[in-house]
């Protein structure tokens, strides 16, 4: 799928626009966008609104052939709510009708003619940058393990959006944010689907590496006797139960000033997770190969600031191994010592994310970070909270982490990839006593994400830190079974503003050209 810019010149508008698919936003009510009513000289547009065909509301769709007076072969009618001033929602809805109906059209191209002027506290850039992201989304697809691939969608394959020159220069670089997002979610998608036998912590350190190739990282892969050394007994613990190598993976994103403190992200990356010893129930544990997807979005990320070219240090910390019962498992009760020196009680094996993480967030004070964020499908409890919809941000209570976390929820509202801050307090701090231990692995099932947080919590007071916690977002379970690319728009977005110097609050700059064309499935 390719995206581009097409100009419009104003003496002859969009009716002299030659294009297999011209797409037009219509309003309810009966009301037509400025620009079908400058399209609409012989009112055909506005008489299949009257009559009903098409009702305004956000996705609804009509298609129309051979309109007089149109140099457009097809004009596609979308409905975009209410109000003139359109919401982030109908928008989303629209795009996505949009291209669920290109993708069955037999037209090489398509025009997308929508009032990208016309939002609620958003600018034509973001409506572009959201438009790409949306029809990616949509024509994911995920193949690689069948015999027999799915059938290639015949649609149209080149979409530009209708401007004037005065936003040209502004349009195509945020059709390149949004190209290089899609691009970054593809691949933290394409590493969730993977069979947990082909995904391996192996797999997903050759991504690291291939990578590093492709957009010049540095990169480091830890095994398992430099894990020994470093003396990381925590994830050791988790770690041992497995005839899988583990690693421990680093990569460098240096697009900043020497001196500048990088952004670190930590991604749990548990490729499969049987719970240990203390092991899962049958039903559903197959959905356990996405408990990777916080060390996918980590990788995604860097794929895409990589296009971008993002100016900004950026460091990606991965603690990659499986979760599996065997002889030399670990136990509950049994202790051990985390890289930080502090003893953990473990009570329950399958609350082993934390158990790497926490290793790995010691590890990240050796960068002298500005911030550290770490990204885990870490508790089932976090989706009895939140359910699907929102990602799970907690942090400390005080001014440097109210800054992140609201540059981080921001950044989430710009890009529908949403979060919800949540609580830390001493109060829950007190689940985690152990009569054994400096702490337990779990304090109960009362506030069980919270509590998750709260072990994370002791291991970085050494930075600024927050914890996203994906288990109800990073992928939908049942038909719609498949990783979902979140939270890559949320972490790209917050860097790139960071990039920019300016809070999650603003809207997205100039960012380098990149290649917009769809490239699903590949690795790296």
């Amino acid at each position: 799928m390719d995206f581009s810019i097409k100009t419009i010149e104003a003496k002859t508008g969009l009716g002299a626009l030659k294009t297999g698919c011209l797409v037009i936003g219509v309003l309810e009510n009966k009301k037509l966008s400025q620009a079908a009513k400058d399209l609409d000289r012989s009112g055909a547009i506005a008489a299949a609104l009257k009559s009903g065909d098409i009702s305004g509301k956000p996705g609804s769709t009509l298609l129309l052939r051979g309109l007089p007076d149109m140099a457009a072969e097809r004009v596609l009618l979308v409905g975009l709510g209410a109000d003139e001033d359109i919401a982030d929602k109908s928008f989303t809805s629209a795009i996505q009708a949009v291209g669920r109906v290109l993708a069955t059209l037999g037209a090489a191209d398509a025009v997308l003619a929508l009032p990208l002027d016309k939002f609620k506290n958003r600018d034509a850039a973001w409506g572009a940058r959201a438009a790409v992201i949306a029809l990616r989304d949509g024509a994911y697809r995920f193949d690689e393990t069948k015999s027999k691939k799915d059938p290639q969608p015949t649609g149209v394959k080149k979409i530009a959006f209708a401007g004037m020159a005065a936003n040209a220069a502004e349009l195509k670089n945020a059709i390149a944010e949004g190209a290089a997002i899609a691009n970054g979610m593809d691949l933290t998608r394409d590493l969730g689907n993977l069979a947990p036998n082909i995904c391996t912590p192996t797999y997903l350190a050759n991504t690291a590496k291939q990578l590093a190739r492709d957009y010049k990282f540095g990169v480091e892969i830890l095994d398992r006797k430099q894990i020994e050394a470093l003396k990381m007994g925590s994830f050791l613990s988790v770690l041992k139960g497995s005839d899988e190598p583990a690693k421990f993976i680093v990569l460098k994103h240096n697009g900043g000033k020497g001196k500048d403190a990088p952004v670190v992200l930590v991604g749990k990356g548990i490729t499969f997770d049987t719970g240990g010893i203390s092991l899962k129930p049958g039903a559903n544990m197959d959905e356990m190969k996405y408990d990777m997807c916080g060390a996918g979005s980590v990788l995604g990320t860097f794929r895409t600031i990589g296009e971008l070219n993002l100016k900004l240090n950026v460091i990606g910390v991965i603690p990659a191994c499986e979760n599996m019962p065997s002889g030399r498992a670990s136990k509950p009760g049994d202790i051990v010592t985390s890289m930080s020196g502090q003893t953990i009680e473990i009570l329950n094996t399958d609350a082993e994310g934390r158990l790497i993480l926490c290793d790995a967030l010691t590890y990240t004070e050796r960068f002298k970070p500005a911030a550290v964020i770490d990204i885990a499908t870490l508790t089932g409890a976090c989706v009895t909270a939140l359910g699907h919809h929102n990602t799970g941000l907690f942090t400390r209570d005080d001014a440097a982490h109210d800054q992140l976390a609201g540059d981080l929820l921001a950044a989430g509202k710009e890009t529908g990839d949403t979060a919800w801050r949540m609580p830390i307090e001493d109060a829950y701090q007190e689940q985690l006593k152990s009569n054994f231990a400096d702490m337990a692995n779990i304090g109960g099932p009362p506030g069980g994400s919270i509590t998750a947080a709260c072990f994370l919590e002791r291991y970085t007071r050494a930075y600024t830190w927050a914890h996203l916690d994906i288990a109800g977002t990073a992928w939908k379970g049942g038909a719609a079974k498949g990783a979902t690319g979140r939270p890559v728009p949320l972490l790209t977005t917050f860097l790139i503003n960071r990039a920019n110097g300016r809070n999650g609050s603003a809207v997205l700059t100039a960012a380098p050209a990149v290649n917009t064309t769809a490239k699903a499935g590949k690795k790296g």
